[in-house]
């Protein structure tokens, strides 16, 4: 069946935000005494799965809201230093422009995610459903889902973390996962996503008809 509504993930799949959390991962663990990461974790935590880096860094459920929220609130401050990855702006273009509907599922608040986009580019997404709690995107996909009045199998969910295919799959949709974002590909492959994308190239490939490159 042809995917009529894709829900893209945003940090990791369609935003580089990797190096911002790099800088600033620690000051946050300082702030809510969790342990904070060395140079030399980042490439080995990138190999495990959501919950086993959480485990890893000793932080407790009831934390979790209060540092999504700091996240969050940093990351308005430093809107302007994070970038979309190349080739996004053009991959939301092309699979808009062939009548996808487009929406945007995502931990970050709606109003970072729009000024990182820019105007025209925010314009393209029909359903932001944004601020989730960090395992809470199975509901934001539920609402996604009732919004759009489609079928499961009209629906294709992507993105960079183990999570994002964990929510997906609760809520009995597809799931592509990309490899230039925060987990690896070994790991994504490991929790069995629908489908992999190792360039955008590839998204673009499949749900249009438009030649790539």
């Amino acid at each position: 069946m042809a995917y009529k509504l894709v829900i893209f993930d945003f940090d990791g799949t369609l935003a580089d935000s990797t190096d911002w959390v790099r800088r600033t991962i620690n000051q946050v663990a300082d702030r809510y005494r969790f342990k904070r990461i060395a140079g030399d974790e980042f490439a080995t935590l990138r190999g495990r799965d959501n919950r086993a880096i959480i485990r890893h860094l000793g932080v407790p459920a009831w934390k979790m809201p209060l540092i999504a929220n700091h996240m969050r609130a940093l990351m308005s401050c430093d809107a302007d230093q994070i970038r979309l990855f190349e080739g996004a702006g053009d991959l939301l273009r092309r699979i808009q422009g062939g009548g996808i509907t487009l929406a945007i599922v995502s931990s970050n608040s709606e109003e970072n995610v729009r000024r990182i986009l820019g105007p025209e580019n925010a314009a393209l997404i029909n359903i932001y459903a944004c601020g989730a709690s960090i395992f809470g995107k199975a509901a934001k996909f539920r609402r996604v889902l009732r919004r759009s009045r489609l079928s499961r199998g009209e629906i294709l969910c992507i993105g960079d973390e183990t999570r994002d295919i964990e929510a997906a799959a609760a809520q009995g949709l597809a799931s592509g996962a990309v490899t230039w974002g925060y987990a690896t590909a070994d790991v994504l492959r490991a929790h069995g996503p629908t489908l992999v994308f190792d360039h955008m190239d590839d998204i673009t490939a499949l749900l249009t008809a438009e030649p790539v490159g």
